[in-house]
Order: C-alpha cells, then sequence, then structure tokens
C-alpha cells in the first residue's frame, strides 16, 4: 500500500479520473463532484505525472480516454464500486432497503447507472446494489435476487421477461470517422481497423457473424484490437481507436448524443435477446419487485431501434 500511496497521493485524484472518464468531460465531473473544473484538471495531471502516462487526449471542448486510459479506468471504476458496495453494507441499518443485481459490466455502465437518477427519484428508499461479473453466474445458486442474462428466456428454476432485443450496428466515434472517413458499405469496413470482444466465458456474436449476415465473407487475420469486456470495447470506440460492434440497447445513448456515429442502416438481429431473470424457489420482496418492474418499464428505446 505504501507503494501504491506513492503513485497515487490522493484519493481524490481517482475520483476525479473515474468522474471524467465517465462524462467524458472534465466539466460535467466537476459538476458531479462539486469542485471547479480546474481542481478536476489538477487531479488529473497530477495523476498521469505520478503513473508517468497520458490517460486522456484533450481537444478543444472535449475530451477522450487514451487505450492506457481506457484499461485503467476501467480497474478505477471496478475497484470503486467495490468499496462503494462494501461501505454501503457496512453503514446500512436496514437489511431489507437494498436490491441486487447481477450484470455485466457493459450492462450497468451503460444501460443501469444513465437510468439510476430517475429511478432514485421515484424510489428514494431503494438502493440498487450492481453486482458485475464476467461471466452468467446462477442468480437462484448465488442467492441473488435479479439478474440480467442473454438467450431465449428459458432458465430452469427461474422466470425471465424481456427487456431488450438484441439489435446490433457498427459504430465509430467523430474522432475516427474524422481521422479516417467514413465507410460507405459493409465490404469498405471490412478494411478498417476492427474492435473485438473476446470474452472468456459468454458466447457473443463477433465480426465474422456479422459479415456473415451481411452476405460476404471475411477472415479475421488476428489485427484489431482486442478486449476481454464489451465495456472496453465501447470505451475503446469512444476514443476512436476503431469500429465496434453497437448492441443498440447499450449505445443507443451514445449515438443520441453524438459520442458514436451508425456506419450500417441496416441493423442485425442475433437472436439472443436480453432479459431479467429472478429465482422461483424464494418469493421476491416487495423492493425487488419494484426494481425488476422498473427494469421492464424503464427501457426507453429510442426510435431508431425498429425492434
Amino acid at each position: 500500500m505504501r507503494k501504491l500511496k506513492n503513485l497515487i497521493q490522493s484519493p481524490t485524484a481517482l475520483f476525479s479520473f473515474e468522474a471524467a472518464g465517465r462524462h467524458l468531460s472534465f466539466a460535467r465531473a466537476a459538476e458531479e463532484l462539486n469542485v471547479s473544473q480546474a481542481a478536476v484538471s489538477y487531479a488529473i495531471k497530477q495523476l498521469e505525472m505520478a503513473l508517468n502516462i497520458q490517460l486522456f487526449y484533450r481537444g478543444h471542448r472535449s475530451v477522450q480516454l487514451t487505450e492506457a486510459g481506457v484499461r485503467f479506468h476501467n480497474d478505477v471504476t471496478m475497484g470503486l464500486g467495490h468499496i462503494h458496495r462494501s461501505a454501503q453494507e457496512l453503514s446500512r441499518s436496514e437489511p431489507d432497503s437494498h436490491v441486487t443485481l447481477s450484470c455485466s459490466t457493459a450492462f450497468a455502465n451503460y444501460w443501469v447507472v444513465p437510468r439510476l437518477t430517475a429511478f432514485s427519484q421515484h424510489y428514494p428508499e431503494i438502493d440498487i446494489r450492481l453486482q458485475t461479473t464476467d461471466k452468467d453466474v446462477d442468480p437462484a445458486a448465488e442467492g441473488i435476487p435479479l439478474g440480467i442474462r442473454r438467450g431465449n428466456g428459458n432458465w430452469p428454476e427461474h422466470e425471465a421477461i424481456q427487456i431488450a432485443k438484441e439489435v446490433v450496428y457498427p459504430v465509430a466515434s467523430p474522432k475516427y470517422l474524422a481521422d479516417f472517413g467514413k465507410p460507405n458499405t459493409p465490404l469498405e469496413l471490412s478494411k478498417r481497423r476492427l474492435l473485438h470482444l473476446e470474452e472468456p466465458y459468454r458466447d457473443r456474436p463477433n465480426w465474422h457473424n456479422w459479415f456473415k449476415a451481411k452476405n460476404l465473407e471475411w477472415k479475421d487475420n488476428g489485427d484489431g484490437l482486442r478486449l476481454n469486456d464489451y465495456a472496453l470495447v465501447i470505451q475503446a470506440a469512444l476514443a476512436g481507436g476503431g469500429i465496434a460492434l453497437g448492441w443498440w440497447h447499450l449505445v443507443d445513448h451514445l449515438v443520441h448524443h453524438g459520442l458514436l456515429e451508425l456506419l450500417d442502416e441496416e441493423p442485425v438481429h442475433f437472436g439472443g435477446d436480453f432479459w431479467v431473470l429472478w429465482p422461483t424457489h424464494k418469493p421476491l420482496s416487495p423492493q425487488t419487485q419494484k426494481v425488476r418492474d422498473w427494469l421492464i418499464s424503464h427501457q426507453e428505446p429510442l426510435d431508431r431501434a425498429q425492434y
């Protein structure tokens, strides 16, 4: 820990870095942390100097995480998340005031977190505890009340309701398109730098599946950036690192706010939709029922996703 303290002399720098990386904005991070933008910028600069590496690309009115910044942001987010959950558990006086939701890091970051403010306004008495995992655990076996899974809706000893259909577009950031131009066809896209998701435990469609759906033969030559977490894939795309497959229920708000652009107008439906599921052996608490019903009703799909 002494060596860590020498690298990161103040936890404030980590809070500033996490907020700035999540918002991709020093100004919005400053607003969230109730400090000045200059304070956020200074804290991140000190962190970069201590680590001897650049964490952000700084533009005129925008910032993007570097590749090193993407990796570090994922670790910092995970670490602070663990600390937050532990602190909540220790300080919570009412055992039923929280509901645990098991999901992927990407679903937590890009689906749940943008909607948490609306949930807290509606149910201020309930805390959602996000339990992110790199594999699909069994909620019944793990004692978890709710989980998000990709599949066909059939899981033994569980009930499930669909919350999002699997609709996929290729996406890239305005920075990438400004540097390399927009590919006009899937064939032209196949010759670009692609971002690959290589999850060790979850079965996910890949670029080979996408090109096959577009009636194109494509061979994976092993190039392009390869990441084992979809949250990292999205971060790399936002940073201009290449073209990613964009699951619409996770990237819709990023496209809506101009942080990513669609590179093909026709979506691909791979057939593995996304569901909220819960064990059947134990009745849901009233708080868990509210969270489940909120997940089902609070999808807010944008018009482009014509399911």
